[in-house]
């Protein structure tokens, strides 16, 4: 039942991200992104992280696309029609193939990470969000700053550019 049930997430997540990347209209493709986020938070919880899951949901299916939806509101983008994608499909297609072809080199070559010593009565004992948490303000506590300083950059310029439109 589970085999079944990852093949059809995995099947709508690839159909959605397909759309992403082929819809014309900027507010359907969005609304795709949001979709193939959805099935990466089913695959979290399917993985037994239901931590991760919840921040993919709040992260980036609700706050990362509200702040795409209003950029794409914001500078007023339309569907370009009466063009020809054909050249610029087959160009992606054939770079997307050859990455998938290299990304699956690379994932059978190196071997699997070892967990540290953790295994899953150490991670019921003590937390998913807990050990995250011990992680990301010790080991990735540059990365979450220059994170958090990319962000504050980025809000600062799209207040900027409305400003500019007023």
């Amino acid at each position: 039942m589970e085999t079944i049930f990852f093949t059809i997430v995995a099947a709508v997540a690839v159909l959605s991200s397909i759309l992403v990347i082929t819809c014309r209209n900027p507010i359907n493709s969005a609304l795709s992104l949001i979709m193939t986020f959805f099935c990466l938070a089913t695959f979290y919880v399917m993985l037994d992280a239901p931590f991760m899951a919840a921040i993919q949901v709040i992260v980036y299916a609700g706050a990362i696309m509200v702040l795409i939806v209003f950029v794409i509101m914001l500078l007023n983008l339309r569907a370009e029609t009466g063009k020809s994608y054909l050249h610029s499909v087959l160009v992606g297609s054939i770079i997307g193939f050859v990455v998938l072809l290299e990304a699956c080199y690379f994932l059978f070559r190196t071997p699997s990470p070892t967990g540290e010593g953790l295994d899953s009565a150490a991670i019921a004992n003590i937390g998913h969000t807990e050990l995250i948490g011990k992680a990301l303000f010790t080991d990735f506590l540059l990365p979450f700053e220059i994170t958090s300083i990319l962000l504050l950059v980025a809000i600062v310029g799209s207040v900027i550019l409305a400003k500019r439109k007023l």
